[in-house]
């Protein structure tokens, strides 16, 4: 006698999830705690920009040594021992000094947002405005008669 087999679709089979997910383009340093990181230009289309790394480090960036990152040795400079992928350079600064970083910049944008808005109001005509509101609203509209 033919033995009796649960249908294919109710029959489940235990399988290893495994997540794809898209790859990063630079490799991610192992956090560490109060730090906050972000890679630096040192060069572009070959050519150096040393105004650019002195200004990151100026700012309080310290370049990340290969050795304190042993998950990110391999990308390594062989010269300076820092941590440095296709032009790149990886550094790191204390996470207060960033958030007054952020602070001061979100300051300066808003001043001079302020400063061009008070511009274009001082110069507009009732007739014809210059300058309306920052808001956006989105409607939905008929096409035809909908017959």
């Amino acid at each position: 006698m033919p033995e009796v087999r649960a249908p294919r679709e109710l029959t489940t089979r235990e399988k290893t999830q495994r997540r794809w997910r898209a790859p990063s383009t630079l490799p991610d340093p192992n956090p560490e705690p109060g730090m906050g990181f972000r890679w630096v230009m040192t060069h572009l289309l070959g050519e150096s920009k040393p105004t650019h790394v002195s200004q990151r480090l100026r700012e309080g960036y310290e370049p990340v040594k290969a050795e304190d990152h042993p998950e990110l040795a391999f990308e390594a400079n062989v010269k300076t021992g820092n941590v440095e992928v296709g032009g790149l350079m990886l550094c790191k600064m204390p996470q207060d000094m960033l958030d007054q970083r952020t602070e001061h910049y979100a300051r300066t944008s808003n001043t001079l947002s302020q400063s061009i808005d008070s511009k274009y109001v001082g110069q507009s005509d009732p007739r014809m405005p210059v300058f309306s509101e920052r808001k956006s609203s989105s409607s939905r509209g008929s096409f035809g008669s909908g017959s």
